[in-house]
């Protein structure tokens, strides 16, 4: 097909109001089985996560003068901080992190709109984003397996459905792995007569989320904050892409400054709420690119419809019913593909390692953030991800740009 053909599809769909709103419910599917994981593990309703990602879409689209075609959902890279804020903090505590995290976006906005990328370039290299990410995948590895345990048959059918959904389909079904993972694990548990459908039948029809307040604890909020450095470069390279897809430089119109600002106040309005942080979604991207369907509005329908749907009590008490096994086999290959996506982010970037100083930036991020370091001074404390994360930025600063590469070492010093 060529471009000109593609571009006369994608007006006669748009242009058909019918057709625009099936594709909207189409493209929250595609982010529907992430969007709901996120809130599953971390113990929360998943009809907020809905709410607050439907809601957040539409807040980034005002923002961003509706000019993006982007959904925002559950962010991945939050699991492992606020699991572990909440057991220091609580879960209300752990949302006025968030919220905070969310003001840190409105910074990183600024910063952007007055001096541009390159100082953002300067403190988050990829050498220093690169190990982030993957400390983030791997230090879930242990809840995957923990989860997984509890039934390895079904976690494995989860696992090798979601693999070869992957690998060997096309098209619209390549970007819905979780999505169809979960059901063929759900169906096979309801066979092995896993499943208790005793609250789903007591749930109302209509119900609304059950949101939690936000606590305000200085502790907590410095013990968030640096976990939104790799969230907000998954951001910037998002929107480079949708504009690739797109064909629009976003970048300039409506501005990065613009795309961060709502992904901010979206994500400060999640955990107003009780719910996780949003972040721009990979997944509807390529939905996007594969449909060649690049009308915002198509994306406002998918947040309205995640809307409607956190609104039905039976979806969410099904949501529950999902057994922990199910969810273990999706994370063994989520995890390690967050992972995979740090060793690509260095792998792109041609990053270095002959160099010593990269090496040791890489070493240190990795070994504080898996290995679960923490520095604590009274009431503070910063730990695994957020530790990791700060002191490779002040490596990435202070450690001089001429270190020798590994070759070059005196014998006598090898």
């Amino acid at each position: 097909m060529s471009i000109k053909s593609s571009k006369n599809q994608n007006l006669a769909i748009i242009s058909n109001t019918p057709k625009r709103i099936i594709v909207g419910i189409q493209f929250l599917f595609v982010a529907f089985g992430a969007t709901v994981l996120v809130p599953l593990l971390i113990g929360i309703d998943p009809s907020v996560a809905l709410f607050t990602a439907g809601v957040g879409t539409l807040i980034f689209h005002v923002i961003t003068k509706g000019k993006v075609p982007i959904f925002l959902g559950s962010s991945f890279a939050f699991i492992a901080p606020i699991v572990a804020a909440t057991e220091l903090y609580g879960y209300p505590g752990t949302l006025g992190g968030l919220i905070a995290v969310g003001l840190v976006y409105g910074v990183v906005s600024f910063v952007v709109k007055m001096w541009g990328l390159k100082v953002i370039e300067k403190i988050f290299p990829s050498v220093v984003i690169g190990p982030v990410i993957m400390v983030i995948g791997l230090s879930l590895a242990s809840v995957g397996v923990g989860m997984a345990k509890s039934n390895w048959p079904i976690a494995f059918a989860v696992l090798i459905t979601a693999i070869v959904i992957v690998i060997y389909t096309k098209g619209m079904i390549k970007l819905i792995p979780i999505f169809i993972g979960i059901i063929v694990g759900y169906i096979i548990s309801i066979i092995a007569g896993l499943v208790d459908f005793s609250s789903v039948g007591e749930a109302a029809w209509f119900a609304l989320p059950n949101f939690t307040a936000p606590e305000f604890n200085w502790a907590a909020i410095l013990y968030m904050l640096p976990v939104a450095i790799a969230p907000i470069i998954e951001h910037i390279g998002d929107i480079y892409a949708i504009s690739g897809v797109a064909d629009k430089e976003f970048v300039k119109d409506p501005g990065l400054h613009r795309t961060l600002l709502g992904d901010g106040i979206a994500t400060a309005f999640a955990g107003f709420l009780g719910g996780p942080p949003n972040t721009t979604y990979s997944e509807v991207t390529g939905a996007v690119a594969l449909t060649k369907i690049t009308d915002p509005r198509v994306l406002r329908i998918a947040a309205v419809t995640a809307i409607v749907f956190s609104l039905v009590g039976k979806i969410s008490a099904i949501l529950k019913t999902i057994p922990p096994a199910v969810l273990g086999g999706i994370m063994l290959l989520l995890f390690g593909m967050i992972a995979s996506i740090g060793i690509k982010t260095l792998i792109d970037s041609k990053t270095d390692f002959s160099i010593t100083r990269n090496q040791v930036i890489v070493s240190v991020i990795l070994t504080i953030g898996i290995g679960g370091a923490q520095m604590s001074y009274g009431n503070f404390s910063l730990a695994g991800i957020g530790l990791a994360s700060v002191i490779g930025v002040l490596l990435n600063l202070i450690l001089p740009k001429t270190l020798i590469k590994s070759e070059e070492i005196p014998d006598e010093l090898d």
